[in-house]
């Protein structure tokens, strides 16, 4: 059986405090959940409804829009690669391909020794200094293959 350990279920008390209905701390919930359990399978999802108080399908529902949320684990550094127009008219598609060429894998995959997750993601924020990759928590702006293999080597 699913179940938030004791220092998340304090961490959900405390956000669940914040809104006069418990419901709408559905977010937060399934962010704190992604970090407990890694993905967002069906057994965590009814897990979260009944916290929050909601049908498991409307978990499904929001967890399916926000690409945020996964039903997989993602390996140890989730690498965000954002293709929205400025990034890709300053270089993102040859990244994104240097990416697969280099990891062996495509976006939405995880590479085989779990280390590296490919996602391609719509924006990311940080137009003015495109291309940029977000990798875990942290963002890497004006992005060359160079500048990207030595982030990876370091990673490595």
């Amino acid at each position: 059986m699913v179940k938030f350990s004791d220092k998340t279920l304090e961490k959900f008390k405390a956000v669940a405090a914040k809104y006069p209905d418990k419901t709408a701390a559905l977010l937060p919930t399934l962010w704190l959940a992604q970090q407990e359990f890694s993905a967002l399978t069906p057994e965590v999802e009814e897990y979260v409804a009944g916290l929050v108080g909601v049908s498991p399908v409307r978990v499904q529902e929001v967890r399916t829009f926000y690409t945020m949320y996964t039903p997989k684990p993602f390996g140890k550094y989730h690498l965000q690669l954002c293709t929205n127009i400025g990034c890709t008219l300053l270089g993102a598609d040859d990244i994104m391909e240097h990416l697969k060429n280099r990891l062996k894998v495509n976006p939405g995959e995880t590479t085989a020794d779990g280390k590296f997750t490919l996602s391609a993601v719509e924006c990311l924020g940080h137009c003015g200094t495109a291309p940029v990759i977000q990798i875990n928590d942290d963002f890497h702006e004006s992005l060359t293959k160079e500048s990207l293999d030595k982030l990876l080597d370091s990673l490595e």
